[in-house]
């Protein structure tokens, strides 16, 4: 993960556009990539999204998480160690013998 994180930033550092990148606008960022990610289901199944879209969807799932990578970067935050602390936390908040089989959220379980 840390050699992707050097990669991701190492491209952003040889155009200089780390000083465009502050932590507000990487988060806006994310988030109008993940709207264009989104895009590509609208008004299709999923597998015809998959079928016209493959593509297009890879891409801005990339654009997503390279955002993702240098906003955690920037801050600092160790993205293994958050997504294990989010995990420990979902499975506080959905139980196994609660949440198996349901898309209930946690606080209709």
């Amino acid at each position: 993960m840390e050699d992707l994180i050097n990669e991701i930033n190492h491209f952003r550092d040889e155009r200089d556009w780390r000083q465009f990148h502050h932590p507000k606008d990487l988060a806006i960022s994310i988030s109008l990539e993940a709207s264009e990610l989104l895009e590509n289901f609208q008004w299709l199944t999923d597998g015809e999204a998959l079928q016209e879209n493959t593509e297009n969807i890879r891409q801005e799932l990339a654009d997503v998480l390279i955002y993702s990578l240098m906003l955690a970067s920037d801050l600092n935050l160790d993205v293994k160690e958050i997504i294990r602390s989010k995990m420990k936390l979902n499975a506080i908040k959905y139980p196994v013998d609660k949440s198996k089989g349901t898309k209930e959220k946690y606080t209709e379980l």
